[in-house]
């Protein structure tokens, strides 16, 4: 199966590592013009280079602070006035590890401006011209831990649980217009983030990061990480033609990880 997403335009959040990356990489590998976005802007000017254009993609990029709701959404809704997208990934860093009874309303607050106001405002511009279009791919990257929350990113478990369901009401209203939404569950990746979780329980264990390593690899069905390139394929497939019957689904990439059904 040839994945064609030629004289598409997709919008990337948190595209200048890990996950956000290698959708970016992988969109614009199967014929996408991409608009990366993030706060880095030599990162991003980096990698917009790095990017093929043998396909006569045209890449760009936005430097933008999502963890700054009211800046982010002056620059998104400038980017919207002079642009469309056919393709939009939700992606954000991820907010603060820690447990319930360590965080207060403020953590919370912020966490979702962060994880469901940046989303919400985005993909609401990003579906007028979807709708007009009668075409269109929402992609939003959550977590595993909507199905089995983790004690230690209780801030992600509760806001992402929130982004998910939005989204499966979205997908209702907007089905009609051939526009899909689904939501990615993700496990355990090879990331900065992973890498910095990891350092944090073995600090807090008092083991080595090593051990917490083989800890999370023990969890898995398959043994191991995942590679985020396996996620850019699952991506840049929910983004084809090929998935246009897929819709409203909350879709683990996990290697295994859940337990339940």
């Amino acid at each position: 199966m040839n994945i064609n997403l030629q004289h598409k335009k997709a919008l990337v959040g948190g595209s200048t590592a890990g996950i956000g990356k290698a959708i970016a990489q992988q969109f614009a590998e199967s014929g996408a013009s991409v608009t990366l976005m993030s706060h880095s802007e030599d990162k991003l000017k980096k990698i917009v280079n790095e990017l093929p254009t043998d396909q006569g993609q045209k890449h760009q990029f936005l430097v933008v602070d999502f963890s700054d709701f009211e800046s982010y959404q002056q620059l998104i809704s400038a980017y919207f006035e002079k642009n469309t997208v056919d393709i939009l990934v939700n992606n954000t860093q991820g907010p603060p590890a820690g447990k319930a009874l360590e965080k207060d309303v403020s953590d919370y607050q912020e966490a979702f401006d962060l994880l469901f106001k940046v989303m919400m405002y985005t993909t609401e511009l990003a579906v007028k011209n979807m709708r007009e279009n009668k075409w269109g791919r929402i992609i939003n990257v959550a977590s595993v831990s909507v199905r089995q929350p983790l004690p230690y990113l209780t801030l992600s478990n509760t806001l992402r649980s929130a982004v998910v369901n939005w989204a499966k009401g979205l997908a209702t209203e907007v089905g009609p217009d051939q526009i899909t939404v689904n939501s990615v569950l993700t496990g355990f990746f090879d990331t900065q983030r992973f890498r910095d979780l990891n350092t944090k329980k073995a600090k807090d264990g008092g083991i080595s990061e090593a051990e917490v390593l083989k800890e999370r690899e023990a969890a898995v069905a398959l043994g191991r990480i995942g590679d985020v390139k396996e996620y850019g394929y699952l991506a840049a497939f929910l983004a084809s033609e090929q998935a246009a019957y897929i819709t409203g689904t909350q879709i683990p990439i996990d290697g295994g990880l859940l337990k339940g059904m």
